[in-house]
């Protein structure tokens, strides 16, 4: 074909496999917060603050997958990871802190306070969303049977 570029069209995520896979990101977005707001409900203490923790980065990697829904699940979880470890080093520069003082908004995206067990329960997220990822790339429902397929 003349005039196309290699890689435009939908094998470049815009077309309908990338658009379910966009649904199904920002529903799992969208449960992410749900499950927050549900921990902070019934829980508190450590359990809620490292269960937010994981989910911060869950919320991330679902928000990753909205953006590039043809990213493979370790580069999805990868990413994920990464912004969430950097938002907490970031920390330690005290730059999140003024700015939490002036916003909510900052203060739920960026915290304030360094907290090194934080990395850890962020890889926790980020791990359980690769799999939760992976295992949904690799099921597949069953399409409707024609009497070909009998």
């Amino acid at each position: 074909m003349r005039g196309r570029r290699p890689g435009a069209g939908p094998e470049r995520g815009r077309g309908p496999r990338a658009y379910r896979r966009r649904i199904v990101a920002a529903a799992a977005a969208a449960a992410t917060v749900a499950a927050g707001l549900g921990v902070r409900a019934v829980a508190a203490g450590d359990v809620a603050k490292y269960a937010g923790d994981a989910l911060y980065t869950v919320l991330i990697c679902a928000l990753v997958a909205l953006c590039a829904p043809r990213a493979r699940p370790v580069a999805v979880a990868g990413t994920g990871l990464a912004v969430s470890w950097a938002v907490e080093l970031l920390q330690l520069t005290g730059v999140p802190a003024a700015l939490s003082r002036h916003s909510a908004v900052a203060r739920l995206v960026l915290g304030s306070t360094f907290n090194a067990p934080d990395l850890l329960w962020y890889a926790v997220g980020a791990a359980a969303a690769w799999g939760v990822h992976a295992v949904a790339l690799t099921s597949r429902v069953p399409g409707p049977r024609t009497a070909a397929s009998r």
